[in-house]
């Protein structure tokens, strides 16, 4: 395919040709290969090169009647998905799991947040991604792609098709094929994941929890005596985890999760659900127990279906046992505002 590209030429254009000695009358011509890529089904599949090498072009070629969207910012960006339970399986597929910024309208957003929201309205079934990553940094490439690929797999998705002038995503993305623009050169078959290595780190949480504290989607209170650790991957701390002591008249040596919290830059790794059975693996260690409620249902029901975790009495349930009571008690003051709210409640039983 030659793509010819025509202009006017003029007083300036003629100046730069002639001192640098190149020949140009005002007509551009690019010879661009277009790969045979769908003759049959796929999941992801990623052009990637230089800019200008013509990938929009070939994305353009390969699929041009595409769904176009605009975000209305007198409505939240949640608002703008069939229902409740696809915003959230959405918004989360590409690592934007602050509840807070679920209810934010479009204008208000990081530029990093407003492309992980882009994302989630594109991701259907023959979708075409331009521009794939080329807005944020390197870190929020890898765990975007990562969490997109992870999700359009599991849903089966069919013929996404990404196009990107980075090469550090291919082994994130997982794509079924890879067609460079910069070499002509199609590849198929998927890499092989690379491994997220993390350290947890003791601190005082007292003096940590600023950092992290407006992270958290429902409070920036902190128990001054938690055991707490730091989150660090590639030599930057990313996240925050706690434990509080948990009293019980049967239970010995028990423990909650009390505040765990990864950096929006930062999710999508699947990093916030292994964080906390890593301490449930140090509690265990010391013949203690782990419990964990939380109010987030895509940590709650990972946690229903994952034989790391097993629900208690109160799993899945509004919590009825909270009493009314006419103290000005700020402990039932919170009760009272939550009683209704559906929990996840689960103790860490970790594996055989």
């Amino acid at each position: 395919m030659i793509l010819e590209t025509n202009i006017k030429t003029d007083e300036i254009t003629d100046k730069i040709s002639e001192m640098f000695d190149y020949k140009f009358e005002g007509s551009i011509s690019t010879d661009i290969v277009i790969p045979d890529v769908l003759s049959e089904d796929f999941n992801i599949g990623l052009i990637v090169g230089s800019s200008g090498s013509g990938k929009s072009t070939i994305l353009n070629t390969l699929r041009s009647d595409l769904q176009e969207w605009e975000w209305d910012n007198s409505r939240s960006i949640s608002s703008h998905f069939g229902d409740y339970n696809e915003a959230i399986d959405y918004l989360s597929a590409v690592g934007l799991n602050s509840i807070p910024d679920w209810l934010k309208p479009y204008n208000v957003l990081s530029n990093g947040q407003k492309f992980r929201a882009d994302m989630a309205r594109q991701l259907r079934d023959n979708a075409n991604i331009d521009e794939f990553t080329s807005v944020v940094d390197r870190n929020v490439a890898k765990s975007v792609s990562r969490s997109i690929s992870k999700f359009i797999k599991k849903r089966d998705l069919k013929n996404i098709i990404f196009a990107s002038c980075h090469y550090d995503i291919i082994e994130w993305l997982q794509p079924d094929w890879v067609y460079d623009t910069d070499k002509n050169e199609l590849a198929r078959g998927s890499l092989r994941q690379p491994n997220i290595e993390i350290k947890l780190i003791p601190c005082n949480g007292k003096e940590v929890w600023g950092l992290f504290s407006k992270h958290h989607y429902l409070t920036d209170t902190f128990n001054k005596s938690a055991q707490s650790w730091v989150v660090e991957w590639e030599g930057e701390i990313i996240g925050f985890t706690s434990i509080l002591s948990f009293p019980s008249g049967t239970i010995k040596n028990a423990w909650r999760l009390h505040r765990t919290v990864i950096k929006p830059d930062y999710q999508g790794l699947g990093i916030g659900t292994k964080i906390p059975e890593a301490v449930g693996e140090i509690v265990k260690s010391v013949g203690g127990r782990l419990f964990s409620k939380t109010s987030h249902p895509r940590v709650g029901y990972y946690r229903n279906n994952s034989p790391k975790w097993r629900g208690t009495s109160k799993n899945g349930i509004s919590r009825k046992d909270y009493k009314i009571d006419n103290r000005q008690n700020r402990k039932f003051k919170n009760q009272m505002i939550h009683k209704n709210r559906v929990c996840f409640s689960h103790e860490y039983v970790g594996e055989d």
